[in-house]
Protein backbone atom coordinates (compact mmCIF):
# COMPACT_ATOMS: atom_id res chain seq x y z
CA UNK A 1 0.00 0.00 0.00
CA UNK A 2 1.39 3.29 -1.14
CA UNK A 3 1.07 5.12 2.60
CA UNK A 4 1.82 2.64 4.79
CA UNK A 5 4.97 3.66 6.01
CA UNK A 6 3.71 6.84 6.43
CA UNK A 7 1.07 5.34 8.22
CA UNK A 8 3.28 2.97 10.31
CA UNK A 9 5.35 6.21 11.61
CA UNK A 10 2.69 8.23 12.64
CA UNK A 11 0.48 5.10 14.29
CA UNK A 12 -2.44 5.90 11.97
CA UNK A 13 -4.76 4.21 9.42
CA UNK A 14 -7.19 5.77 7.84
CA UNK A 15 -9.99 4.29 7.16
CA UNK A 16 -11.12 7.07 4.19
CA UNK A 17 -8.16 6.08 1.91
CA UNK A 18 -9.33 8.81 -0.94
CA UNK A 19 -9.21 11.04 1.52
CA UNK A 20 -5.53 9.99 2.20
CA UNK A 21 -4.78 10.60 -1.15
CA UNK A 22 -6.16 13.96 -1.45
CA UNK A 23 -3.38 15.19 0.54
CA UNK A 24 -1.03 15.25 -1.23
CA UNK A 25 -2.95 16.44 -4.58
CA UNK A 26 -1.35 19.97 -5.32
CA UNK A 27 -3.63 21.96 -7.56
CA UNK A 28 -1.37 22.14 -10.13
CA UNK A 29 -1.46 18.44 -11.10
CA UNK A 30 -4.95 19.13 -11.90
CA UNK A 31 -4.28 21.48 -14.27
CA UNK A 32 -2.75 18.25 -16.57
CA UNK A 33 -5.04 15.86 -15.79
CA UNK A 34 -8.69 15.10 -17.28
CA UNK A 35 -9.93 13.37 -14.14
CA UNK A 36 -12.72 15.47 -12.96
CA UNK A 37 -13.26 13.70 -9.90
CA UNK A 38 -9.98 14.64 -7.98
CA UNK A 39 -9.66 17.70 -5.78
CA UNK A 40 -6.67 19.60 -4.62
CA UNK A 41 -5.59 19.91 -1.10
CA UNK A 42 -6.65 23.37 -0.61
CA UNK A 43 -9.71 23.12 1.57
CA UNK A 44 -8.20 20.33 3.70
CA UNK A 45 -5.29 22.71 4.60
CA UNK A 46 -7.90 25.27 5.18
CA UNK A 47 -9.15 22.59 7.48
CA UNK A 48 -6.04 21.61 9.13
CA UNK A 49 -4.69 24.80 9.79
CA UNK A 50 -8.05 25.75 11.77
CA UNK A 51 -7.32 22.68 14.05
CA UNK A 52 -3.89 23.14 14.45
CA UNK A 53 -4.28 26.71 15.80
CA UNK A 54 -7.07 25.49 18.29
CA UNK A 55 -4.68 22.53 19.12
CA UNK A 56 -2.10 24.81 20.16
CA UNK A 57 -3.50 26.77 21.53
CA UNK A 58 -5.47 24.85 23.76
CA UNK A 59 -2.14 23.26 24.63
CA UNK A 60 -0.54 26.54 25.64
CA UNK A 61 -3.60 27.77 28.02
CA UNK A 62 -3.67 24.56 29.88
CA UNK A 63 0.12 24.15 30.30
CA UNK A 64 1.55 27.53 30.84
CA UNK A 65 0.21 30.63 33.08
CA UNK A 66 2.52 33.06 30.92
CA UNK A 67 0.59 36.18 29.28
CA UNK A 68 -1.42 36.59 26.49
CA UNK A 69 1.43 38.30 24.49
CA UNK A 70 3.90 35.69 25.28
CA UNK A 71 1.50 32.66 24.27
CA UNK A 72 0.74 33.97 21.27
CA UNK A 73 4.44 34.68 20.49
CA UNK A 74 5.22 30.88 21.08
CA UNK A 75 1.77 30.08 18.75
CA UNK A 76 2.64 31.75 16.18
CA UNK A 77 6.34 29.86 16.29
CA UNK A 78 4.74 26.29 16.36
CA UNK A 79 2.40 26.57 13.35
CA UNK A 80 4.66 29.26 11.06
CA UNK A 81 5.10 27.68 7.85
CA UNK A 82 9.07 27.09 8.79
CA UNK A 83 8.43 24.79 11.44
CA UNK A 84 5.48 22.80 9.27
CA UNK A 85 8.13 22.66 6.51
CA UNK A 86 10.21 20.80 9.26
CA UNK A 87 7.89 18.75 10.74
CA UNK A 88 6.49 17.64 6.96
CA UNK A 89 10.91 17.27 5.58
CA UNK A 90 10.93 14.77 8.67
CA UNK A 91 7.63 12.96 7.78
CA UNK A 92 8.88 12.54 3.87
CA UNK A 93 5.63 14.31 3.12
CA UNK A 94 7.08 15.38 0.08
CA UNK A 95 7.47 12.28 -1.33
CA UNK A 96 3.87 11.41 -1.57
CA UNK A 97 3.22 14.48 -3.73
CA UNK A 98 1.41 14.54 -7.46
CA UNK A 99 2.65 17.66 -8.70
CA UNK A 100 2.47 19.81 -12.41
CA UNK A 101 5.24 18.51 -14.41
CA UNK A 102 6.53 22.59 -13.85
CA UNK A 103 6.38 22.68 -10.31
CA UNK A 104 8.49 18.93 -9.61
CA UNK A 105 11.24 20.57 -12.39
CA UNK A 106 11.46 23.93 -10.25
CA UNK A 107 12.01 21.39 -6.94
CA UNK A 108 8.32 21.53 -5.45
CA UNK A 109 8.74 18.63 -3.31
CA UNK A 110 11.43 20.79 -1.31
CA UNK A 111 9.85 23.96 -1.00
CA UNK A 112 9.38 25.39 2.31
CA UNK A 113 5.80 26.82 1.76
CA UNK A 114 4.21 23.65 -0.19
CA UNK A 115 5.52 21.15 2.39
CA UNK A 116 3.47 23.16 5.22
CA UNK A 117 0.35 23.46 3.10
CA UNK A 118 0.51 20.11 2.99
CA UNK A 119 1.01 18.93 6.94
CA UNK A 120 -1.90 21.26 7.62
CA UNK A 121 -4.02 19.11 5.10
CA UNK A 122 -2.77 16.17 6.48
CA UNK A 123 -3.73 17.76 9.89
CA UNK A 124 -7.35 18.61 8.06
CA UNK A 125 -7.59 14.62 6.73
CA UNK A 126 -6.92 13.16 9.93
CA UNK A 127 -8.89 15.32 11.94
CA UNK A 128 -12.05 14.34 9.42
CA UNK A 129 -10.92 10.58 9.46
CA UNK A 130 -10.44 10.04 13.30
CA UNK A 131 -12.03 13.07 14.86
CA UNK A 132 -10.49 15.51 17.07
CA UNK A 133 -8.75 13.62 19.88
CA UNK A 134 -6.14 11.71 17.12
CA UNK A 135 -5.81 14.95 15.08
CA UNK A 136 -4.44 16.69 19.06
CA UNK A 137 -2.59 13.83 19.78
CA UNK A 138 -0.79 13.77 16.01
CA UNK A 139 -0.26 17.44 16.79
CA UNK A 140 1.26 17.07 20.50
CA UNK A 141 3.58 14.10 19.21
CA UNK A 142 5.07 15.52 15.94
CA UNK A 143 4.64 19.85 16.48
CA UNK A 144 3.89 20.57 19.86
CA UNK A 145 6.98 18.70 21.48
CA UNK A 146 9.39 21.30 20.32
CA UNK A 147 8.15 24.09 21.93
CA UNK A 148 10.98 24.05 24.82
CA UNK A 149 13.45 24.57 21.96
CA UNK A 150 11.56 27.10 20.17
CA UNK A 151 11.81 29.03 23.76
CA UNK A 152 15.54 28.09 24.26
CA UNK A 153 16.59 29.22 20.54
CA UNK A 154 14.63 32.31 20.81
CA UNK A 155 12.87 31.47 17.53
CA UNK A 156 9.41 32.85 19.06
CA UNK A 157 10.80 35.82 18.72
CA UNK A 158 10.02 38.36 15.22
CA UNK A 159 12.68 36.64 13.10
CA UNK A 160 12.64 40.17 11.89
CA UNK A 161 13.05 41.65 14.96
CA UNK A 162 15.29 39.95 16.05
CA UNK A 163 17.59 39.97 13.22
CA UNK A 164 18.25 43.68 13.12
CA UNK A 165 18.41 43.81 16.60
CA UNK A 166 20.94 41.65 16.44
CA UNK A 167 22.70 43.03 13.27
CA UNK A 168 22.77 46.32 14.93
CA UNK A 169 24.35 45.08 17.96
CA UNK A 170 27.22 43.02 16.15
CA UNK A 171 27.47 44.72 13.09
CA UNK A 172 25.59 48.19 12.99
CA UNK A 173 23.84 47.71 10.33
CA UNK A 174 20.36 47.55 9.49
CA UNK A 175 19.32 44.98 7.49
CA UNK A 176 17.31 45.57 3.92
CA UNK A 177 15.13 42.91 2.09
CA UNK A 178 15.16 42.76 -1.84
CA UNK A 179 12.24 41.37 -4.26
CA UNK A 180 14.60 38.67 -6.08
CA UNK A 181 11.76 37.12 -8.09
CA UNK A 182 8.45 36.17 -8.32
CA UNK A 183 6.45 33.27 -9.89
CA UNK A 184 2.80 31.95 -10.59
CA UNK A 185 -0.17 33.78 -11.62
CA UNK A 186 -1.50 37.27 -10.32
CA UNK A 187 -4.10 35.03 -7.07
CA UNK A 188 -1.45 32.91 -6.33
CA UNK A 189 2.22 34.42 -6.59
CA UNK A 190 4.94 33.03 -4.78
CA UNK A 191 7.38 35.58 -4.23
CA UNK A 192 11.40 35.47 -3.29
CA UNK A 193 12.90 38.14 -1.00
CA UNK A 194 16.27 38.56 -0.11
CA UNK A 195 17.85 39.42 3.34
CA UNK A 196 20.59 41.96 2.68
CA UNK A 197 23.16 43.10 5.15
CA UNK A 198 24.68 46.16 3.30
CA UNK A 199 25.48 44.26 -0.28
CA UNK A 200 26.11 41.12 1.22
CA UNK A 201 23.14 38.44 0.49
CA UNK A 202 22.51 36.26 3.68
CA UNK A 203 19.60 34.40 2.67
CA UNK A 204 16.54 34.04 0.73
CA UNK A 205 12.88 33.27 1.92
CA UNK A 206 9.81 32.75 0.05
CA UNK A 207 6.25 32.61 0.28
CA UNK A 208 2.43 33.99 -0.93
CA UNK A 209 3.49 37.79 0.32
CA UNK A 210 6.51 39.93 0.45
CA UNK A 211 6.26 40.14 3.96
CA UNK A 212 5.81 36.09 4.57
CA UNK A 213 9.00 35.97 2.71
CA UNK A 214 10.94 38.61 4.21
CA UNK A 215 10.07 36.46 7.35
CA UNK A 216 11.43 33.39 6.18
CA UNK A 217 14.26 34.90 4.78
CA UNK A 218 15.34 37.06 8.39
CA UNK A 219 14.51 33.36 10.11
CA UNK A 220 17.14 31.41 7.97
CA UNK A 221 19.55 34.32 7.61
CA UNK A 222 19.72 34.25 12.06
CA UNK A 223 20.43 30.36 11.53
CA UNK A 224 23.28 31.30 9.26
CA UNK A 225 24.48 33.13 11.31
CA UNK A 226 24.18 31.63 14.41
CA UNK A 227 22.18 34.12 16.27
CA UNK A 228 19.17 32.58 17.16
CA UNK A 229 21.20 31.16 20.44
Amino acid sequence: MKYQELEQKINIKFTNRKLLENVFIHKSYLNEISNNDLEDNERLEFLGDAVLELVVTEFLYLNYKNAEGELTNWRSALVKGEHLAKVANELQLGKYLFLSRGEENSGGRKKNYLLANTLEAFIGAIYLDKKYEVAKEFINQFIIKYLEEIIEQKKHIDAKSLFQEMAQEKLAITPEYRLESEEGPDHSKIFTMGAYLGDELISTGEGPSKQKAEVQAADRALEKKGWHI
